[in-house]
């Protein structure tokens, strides 16, 4: 159970990705400084140093925060017939695809800026061990650090994909995403599939 100091931190947290976020779309992100992102959401400066490194990372996390929470349950979510590797790269594809209507706006301002997209990014990492933990849990018994390196290739194929997505198209000022996420996905995900079956296979056996 999370503790009341935990829950206080949690809240803080997202208090402050969502002032940044409100305050990046209202102004522009080159426009909105931290000591503004700190006032709107009613912290200090050094405050909000304890969570965000940057403008960057709070914008970026007011869409990307609950992903990693999302995954583990994206995969389970799966029937238990489905094969494992498709369980993972269609939650995958589901997540980094379909960002909500509330997000919308926000994924737009993240795509036509390198510094936010740089920071989208790098946050691949988050759902390394979330996604390791979402594999243990399907095949049950199965080595841990089986888990870990399939979901750190997993989160390394992810993050590929995503920037060659970000690399921009420049047409008479217009700056667009290249090609298709899903398709992105997909391709880079698809060298695992292999892994994933033999780690699948071995768990059936044991």
């Amino acid at each position: 159970m999370t503790g009341l100091r935990d829950q206080k931190k949690q809240a803080t947290r997202k208090t402050l990705r969502e002032a940044a976020l409100r305050l990046a779309l209202e102004r522009g992100p080159e426009n909105v400084r931290v000591d503004d992102i700190a006032e709107a959401a009613g912290v200090s400066p050094r405050t909000y140093n304890n969570y965000f490194s940057s403008r960057e990372q709070a914008i970026v996390a007011a869409v990307t925060a609950e992903r990693e929470a999302r995954i583990a349950a994206a995969v389970a979510a799966r029937p238990a017939e489905t094969r494992l590797a498709d369980a993972v790269i269609e939650a995958i594809v589901e997540l980094y695809t379909d960002p909500g209507e509330h997000h919308r706006d926000a994924l737009l301002l993240i795509t036509t800026r390198p510094a936010l997209r740089a920071a989208f990014t790098d946050t691949t990492s988050a759902i390394e061990l979330p996604l390791a933990d979402a594999i243990t849990e399907r095949l049950g018994d199965i080595p841990s650090h089986v888990a870990h390196v399939l979901a750190a290739s997993v989160t390394a194929a992810v993050r590929i994909a995503l920037e060659r997505w970000l690399q921009p198209l420049t047409t008479g000022g217009l700056v667009v995403p290249s090609g298709s996420l899903p398709d992105l996905l997909r391709t880079a995900l698809a060298p695992l599939v292999p892994a994933l079956d033999a780690a699948e296979a071995r768990g059936d056996i044991r």
